[in-house]
């Protein structure tokens, strides 16, 4: 949101920080850490997908998703896609 060579005009900062606020202060979150486990499947998200630099990021959301149960991912990002058994569907798309 606040990128300026990816979101033209990109979301200043102050606007981002209260639009992150009122999703963190929502009943139905739950944020999700790492586990015991985490480690492993950190390991496996990031071996199975063949990342490395930016992407380790998206391997450690990934790890966590599915450390905790989620099948399903939401994001416009496709490089999730390199994470199975973790389905990325486009929240954006029809």
């Amino acid at each position: 949101m606040t990128h300026p060579r990816v979101f033209d005009p990109p979301t200043p900062l102050g606007v981002a920080l209260e639009d992150l606020g009122r999703l963190l202060a929502s009943p139905s979150l739950s944020l999700l850490g790492e586990g015991p486990s985490h480690p492993s499947h950190l390991e496996r998200a990031l071996r199975g997908g063949g990342v490395s630099g930016n992407l380790v990021h998206d391997g450690h959301i990934a790890a966590l998703c599915i450390e905790h149960g989620a099948r399903e991912l939401l994001s416009a990002d496709r490089d999730f896609a390199r994470f199975a058994p973790l389905r990325v569907r486009n929240p954006f798309l029809s």
